[in-house]
């Protein structure tokens, strides 16, 4: 056997544990699929150092639409009723393999139980703090890394108008990272949101300028935030506001979010390729290109600690659910085989140097500028707007998720 073979036998966890051992190789998992001890199970083991729970540790799910031993379908309506049954099982499974656990995620206005809307501001204040007590006290002691605030910013970059701002005020950000580390002292405090990966764009980068400022203010503040999760969901065919970041707008993200203080991981990763044109080769290439070179870039930074991966097979992805099926946005296929994209994000595990080479073909930095636009062979066009500008004005405030937004 050559030692070309035993290197393409490394498995993520291994590359990442060689190269730098603070690198969490982390991945978003389901307890119906890991709690069966099968293929999904036993790569989720050997491949990643890190796990944390999709879904069932959100607020609604905790307390309302999917606790462990009520019926099917049937909602809960007591307030501060608790089931922690599912996320018991994908957190001692985690310690029990020697991973590092992250709790996700605290304050998300999407996933919060349907029961607070009709709260006075005092009632829904009394009960966000009874949440981020209730949910932290349990896991103290077993998880120490916290999603606590998530989504928090409009497209726009404003604060999104949701229940918590219009009831609140826009300092209940703040008070929820009080809340936090006055429940668990110890405990290492995020706030995480999407499309902030990459600054230095213009108007594509409006919400990612917004992200460094909020982060800026409660550093300013004194408040207990640690860290910054940019989430990375991508779409390889995105245009506008949706077109994915280049890897120096990424490092450049990552640097001044570390000059704050913060620690910063790319936090819910997965690279969308059904919308680009019907070409084999592009879609791979693409999808290889951002896993490749956005991760390098971001490891070349020393704010840098993890990656998360939002899933790992195609044969299990949100992406089907929420924004279209038949899209294989993951590092493994239906069948659990590793793919291109697998081998591409394993080789950026390996290129943990400052000023080093993104994907082995491009300097992370040129003194007279690139030399070639990056993906140039797959990034589509801008298309043609109308004059009128004002159509193109995204709505302040918009507190759709994601896959609702333009």
């Amino acid at each position: 056997m050559t030692d070309t073979d035993n290197q393409d036998k490394r498995t993520l966890r291994e590359v990442a544990s060689e190269a730098c051992k603070c690198i969490d190789v982390g991945v978003a998992v389901l307890p119906k699929l890991l709690l069966n001890e099968d293929v999904y199970a036993s790569t989720v083991r050997s491949e990643f150092n890190a796990i944390v729970v999709e879904h069932h540790m959100k607020w609604a799910p905790l307390c309302q639409d999917l606790p462990g031993p009520i019926e099917k379908g049937t909602e809960s309506t007591r307030v501060g009723r608790y089931d922690f049954h599912h996320c018991d099982q994908i957190v001692d499974f985690g310690l029990r393999h020697g991973m590092k656990v992250k709790g996700h995620v605290l304050v998300w206005h999407v996933t919060t139980p349907s029961w607070v809307q009709n709260m006075t501001a005092k009632e829904l204040s009394e009960q966000i703090r009874r949440h981020i007590f209730t949910t932290m006290g349990h896991f103290r002691g077993r998880i120490k890394y916290w999603d606590v605030v998530n989504e928090a910013l409009a497209p726009d970059g404003s604060l999104a108008k949701n229940i918590f701002l219009e009831k609140l005020g826009p300092g209940y950000i703040e008070q929820c990272f009080r809340w936090a580390h006055e429940a668990d002292p110890n405990a290492f405090l995020i706030y995480n949101d999407n499309k902030v990966e990459g600054c230095g764009l213009g108007d594509h980068s409006r919400k990612a300028d917004a992200f460094y400022e909020l982060l800026k203010n409660l550093k300013a503040k004194n408040a207990p935030v640690h860290g910054a999760g940019i989430q990375a969901h991508f779409n390889a065919a995105g245009v506008g506001l949706q077109r994915p970041p280049t890897p120096i707008a990424v490092k450049r993200q990552i640097r001044r979010l570390g000059d704050l203080g913060l620690r910063v991981n790319i936090s819910e990763m997965d690279v969308r390729i059904s919308k680009l044109p019907m070409d084999e080769n592009m879609r791979t290439n693409a999808q290889c290109d951002i896993y490749r070179d956005i991760v390098s870039a971001a490891l070349s930074e020393p704010a840098f600690d993890g990656i998360w991966l939002w899933g790992f097979t195609d044969a299990h992805t949100w992406i089907k659910h929420f924004y279209y099926d038949g899209d294989q946005p993951l590092l493994f296929d239906k069948e659990f085989k590793k793919k291109k994209s697998y081998y591409a994000f394993r080789d950026a595990l390996g290129t943990l140097s400052i000023g080093g080479i993104v994907g082995g073909k491009q300097k992370l930095f040129q003194r007279n500028g690139e030399l070639e636009p990056w993906g140039k062979v797959w990034m589509q066009p801008e298309p043609n707007f109308v004059s009128d500008k004002s159509s193109n004005i995204l709505p302040s405030g918009d507190s759709n998720p994601d896959w609702l937004q333009r």
